[in-house]
């Protein structure tokens, strides 16, 4: 059925001269904004570039006119240019053993259109205009690959242009490498390199599916894959309204496509900007609902870190965790943005039917002397505008039903203002661990023996407040410009960084055997936002017998974060101690703080 409606599109568009101005233009929009998307997501790439063609020819007839007389005016020349790598190209593959087909291939209008107006570019910037495409008759992966080999030995490649949709094909199926070479005049030349089969599949997509069905392997599962998107897009309808599904349909068209893959290996195909919550949620509902933090690459990221082709993401969940409204303006999916609202309307009927009971409950305690009239008075007085928001705040514990019966009952007064239930929030101090370790550690010590400095006696030094050294680091010397030293460890950053750091100010020194000095380190903890997680933590490092200078608590989307600064003897008392704190239930990361 699909087919058929592109088929019949396709007619409309061809004649739609016939038509009054203002239909041709919607429905121009209409094919560029839906159908051409739509046969690109199904693999008909011959069929997309008709209707982008044909819409901007009815949406944009000017610049349309002007690129095809442009286009037109250097046909000959172009033809001529390509002819000068297509032949060698050929001559050369078939010497090399190879059935190949070498075919010149010019951007279309739509595209060179987009590419002046994303780019900001005129007609005459823009050098890729010309293309090659080798078709290599085989079904032989590892030609395309050879082939590929043999013609950058000509031409130069350029590496950042290469892509191989042949290993991790696209969404709908389409494979084939992509590359720019280097051509004569030093002119950009795009290069495609397909098999046959792979170059039937995206000029014909799923139409292709049928040429090839007694033979079919893999092509069944490019074509489940359409279906499949399909479904799902057709499943998440019920959802949403009309108007908020198309949008995110149209969204999703759009997309280009990269690919992360789940801690087991299994690969997600996802929109380009995606983020840990779209990666969720193609995974499961439950699993997006729930999410509430991520692990790209073995590192803990934010929940609008966006992921890129190749990262290995593993979702960390709690029971406790609920979609927020920011969400929304993370996600790209539109499944995401769908499986979201439906989340936070279910919350929200939940909240109101929770709040009519009290309401009610309220009203029976009274024998029903107050009508709903005297309730919608109440709310205004409390600033609320309906009854839904009257029942969500008495739900939330925002207003008790006290505080409504009280407006209620004093029609004159003054209302009582909203209760102040929110738990208190722990901020952090004004001053950053930087400045509470210059406090306690920027003392000058040479009047100590904690540190001893290569050809150097009775030099002042102090301990650099960027990395708080403490007994057991690598540590370095580095000398000032007040001629005192700055003890680093030699990891630190301002250390490594050579355009701040002259070698000849760097000095040997190492920390002396006997210490019972004890050093400010900072920690921090990034684990699951749920009660009691303070309280675990104190109690591992009390049993340490380790003071705490300071301990600073964010929380945010269902993340823990805890800064602390605490007092130890030398490395291993810290290491111990942060092995320890690993092990806290809910916790997932404990990291050394450099600053």
């Amino acid at each position: 059925v699909i087919l058929i409606k592109f088929c019949d599109r396709l007619h409309n568009m061809r004649t739609l001269d016939s038509l009054p101005e203002h239909r041709r233009l919607r429905m121009a929009l209409e094919t560029r904004d839906i159908y051409a998307p739509l046969a690109h997501r199904f693999g008909l790439g011959k069929m997309k570039v008709d209707l982008e063609n044909l819409a901007f020819k009815y949406i944009d007839p000017k610049m349309y006119d002007y690129l095809l007389k442009k286009v037109r005016l250097s046909r000959n020349e172009r033809i001529a240019y390509l002819n000068k790598m297509i032949v060698p190209i050929q001559s050369d593959l078939e010497k090399q053993g190879f059935s190949v087909e070498v075919q010149g291939r010019a951007k279309h209008l739509f595209s060179i259109y987009n590419k002046m107006r994303f780019k900001n570019k005129q007609f005459d910037d823009i050098h890729d205009l010309y293309g090659i495409r080798v078709i290599v008759e085989t079904e032989k992966i590892s030609d395309c690959f050879a082939v590929y080999g043999y013609i950058t030995q000509k031409y130069p490649p350029i590496p950042q242009h290469f892509k191989d949709y042949i290993s991790i094909p696209k969404h709908n199926g389409y494979q084939s490498l992509h590359s720019a070479i280097i051509g004569p005049k030093g002119h950009v030349v795009e290069l495609q390199i397909r098999t046959r089969r792979m170059h039937e599949f995206a000029e014909l997509g799923v139409a292709a599916h049928w040429r090839y069905k007694e033979k079919i392997t893999k092509d069944d599962a490019a074509v489940d894959s359409f279906l499949k998107w399909a479904r799902e897009l057709i499943k998440d309808a019920d959802t949403a309204s009309a108007s908020a599904f198309m949008e995110g349909f149209k969204l999703n068209l759009y997309h280009d496509e990269i690919y992360v893959f789940t801690p087991k290996g299994d690969m997600k195909s996802l929109p380009a900007g995606a983020t840990p919550i779209d990666f969720a949620y193609a995974i499961h509902t439950e699993i997006g609902n729930g999410c509430i933090g991520a692990k790209v690459n073995g590192k803990i990221v934010r929940l609008n870190a966006e992921l890129r082709s190749g990262d290995r993401v593993e979702v960390i969940t709690s029971k406790n965790q609920m979609p927020k409204p920011d969400w929304l303006k993370i996600v790209v999916t539109h499944r995401a943005k769908l499986k979201i609202r439906a989340a936070i309307n279910e919350e929200r009927r939940k909240e109101i039917e929770k709040g009519r009971n009290i309401f009610d409950k309220m009203l029976t305690g009274t024998k029903r002397l107050f009508t709903e009239n005297d309730a919608i008075r109440a709310i205004r007085k409390q600033g609320i505008k309906t009854p839904a928001d009257l029942f969500s705040a008495l739900a939330n514990q925002q207003i008790s039903s006290e505080e409504v019966m009280e407006s209620i009952t004093r029609p004159h007064g003054k209302s009582a203002g909203p209760k102040e239930n929110a738990p208190a929030q722990v901020k952090p101090p004004k001053k950053g661990f930087a400045a509470i370790a210059r406090e306690e550690q920027a003392r000058t010590t040479s009047h100590k023996d904690e540190v001893t400095i290569a050809g150097m006696n009775n030099i002042a030094y102090s301990y650099a407040k960027c990395c708080n050294p403490v007994p057991g680091d690598d540590i370095i010397g580095f000398v000032t410009t007040e001629g005192t030293v700055k003890i680093h460890r030699k990891n630190c950053v301002n250390v490594t960084n050579e355009n701040s750091v002259k070698s000849e100010r760097i000095v040997s020194v190492a920390w002396n055997r006997k210490l019972n000095t004890e050093f400010l380190a900072g920690i921090r903890i990034v684990g699951e936002d749920k009660v009691g997680m303070t309280n675990q933590i104190t109690g591992v490092i009390s049993k340490f017998d380790t003071n705490i200078r300071t301990i600073t608590l964010h929380a945010k989307d269902g993340i823990f974060v805890c800064n602390l600064m605490i007092f130890v003897k030398n490395t291993s008392k810290l290491a111990a101690l942060m092995d320890k704190l690993k092990k806290v239930q809910g916790v997932f990361t404990v990291e050394r703080l450099s600053a």
